[in-house]
């Protein structure tokens, strides 16, 4: 299964649009762009997505990037050690 990464419309006054571009452009992740998520705090004072349904949010708009791919490797690690531990009972 693909992360799921979500953008908020009225979050791309931070730049958010140029990251959301970048992910479109690469197959290996589903990207949706909603009018809003909901998050209007969040939205308003930081650059931020979400991943999976868990909230990414940075101080500035060129980490985000960086914010969003260790969201999915840590995601996925923690799936791998839950996977694990299941196999193992």
């Amino acid at each position: 299964m693909k992360p799921m990464v979500e953008f908020c419309a009225s979050n791309m006054h931070h730049g958010t649009d140029e990251i959301m571009n970048r992910l479109e452009q690469d197959d290996s992740y589903e990207v949706i762009e909603y009018g809003c998520l909901g998050n209007c705090g969040e939205c308003y004072l930081k650059p931020y997505a979400l991943v999976d349904g868990h909230i990414v949010a940075v101080d500035d708009v060129d980490e985000l990037y960086d914010a969003i791919m260790k969201a999915i490797d840590q995601q996925q690690a923690d799936r791998d050690a839950l996977d694990k531990l299941l196999d193992d009972l």
